[in-house]
């Protein structure tokens, strides 16, 4: 009831797909709300599904213990002050608070103690955000957006583009947009002097930034590249590698050193690795990598040497 009241229509098989059932059990969830007075409708063809009759709303008061600690986790500011909401979201959530039992407040109060979300990193990483709150502007409004974008290869040209959502991943914002038809990704800290057009911006029916997100992430991550590479380790300075973040595959005892499988993105962070340790580390495999390592350890010491 409250994702047809969410989504204005849905069809049984997006609604199974959303509740993890199987369309059959959604027919007959929506003979028992029919019975129970709750007004459903059916409506045939390409865009048809099923909806609640005009005007119906539901009044749902009651809230579980989970529900409001769910509402009240101690949560990160900066993305929200960012947005230009973070006052609108404590006033917000004033009233909301305001609105619950003595019992509720007292779960609100414990979880919100107890759980804080920080998805910043240890290092600051400083990214410009002097593009955002012309990009929200542009969103706020739907309209199109110019701008200048650096890409990763630091080549800077012009785009126009239609925005559709904002995403925050850890402390870094992208900005998801059409471009000449197709789905674009950007990286918010590489845009600069944005002009907010004033043409409308398209935005694709059905579009769903969630699951835009989702699928282009997981092709995203599918894409990378990866590097396997074995070293024989001394163990003092395992925990090193450990500490720098480097994934690791396999470890297995040999002996005085240790056997240690590493995944890479590229095969010069397999060699920066081995010359970082000096004969505290020694590369295995690849066995073609053993040739570079030993190329750049002789050119450092012609460098260094008296």
């Amino acid at each position: 009831m409250l994702l047809l009241e969410m989504h204005e229509r849905m069809t049984a098989a997006q609604l199974a797909k959303r509740l993890e059932v199987s369309e059959r059990t959604i027919l007959r969830d929506m003979d028992a709300l029919s019975v129970a007075g709750i007004p459903v409708l059916a409506e045939r063809g390409a865009s048809g599904g099923w909806r609640l009759i005009e005007g119906f709303r539901t009044r749902l008061t009651g809230r579980t213990a989970k529900e409001v600690q769910s509402l009240f986790f101690s949560r990160p500011p900066d993305a929200l002050a960012e947005l230009g909401l973070k006052e609108a979201s404590e006033s917000a959530w004033l009233k909301l608070w305001a609105s619950l039992g003595e019992r509720a407040r007292e779960q609100a109060t414990f979880v919100h103690q107890r759980i804080l979300v920080d998805p910043r990193g240890w290092r600051d990483s400083s990214q410009a955000l002097t593009a955002l709150p012309k990009l929200i502007e542009a969103l706020w409004r739907d309209h199109q957006a110019r701008f200048e974008y650096e890409s990763a290869l630091h080549e800077t040209g012009e785009r126009l583009v239609h925005p559709l959502g904002l995403v925050v991943k850890g402390s870094a914002w992208y900005l998801v947009a059409s471009r000449n038809g197709e789905f674009r990704t950007y990286r918010v800290s590489r845009v600069s002097n944005v002009v907010v057009e004033a043409d409308a911006a398209v935005r694709p029916a059905g579009f769903d930034l969630a699951k835009y997100w989702e699928d282009s992430s997981s092709r995203f991550r599918e894409q990378l590249p990866e590097v396997n590479a074995t070293y024989l380790v001394d163990p003092r300075i395992l925990r090193w590698i450990r500490y720098k973040g480097w994934r690791v595959v396999e470890q297995i005892d040999d002996g005085q050193r240790i056997r240690v499988r590493l995944r890479f993105d590229s095969e010069d962070e397999v060699v920066q690795l081995a010359l970082a340790h000096g004969a505290d580390i020694e590369l295995i495999e690849p066995v073609a990598l053993r040739k570079v390592v030993c190329e750049a350890a002789r050119g450092t010491v012609q460098k260094y040497a008296p």
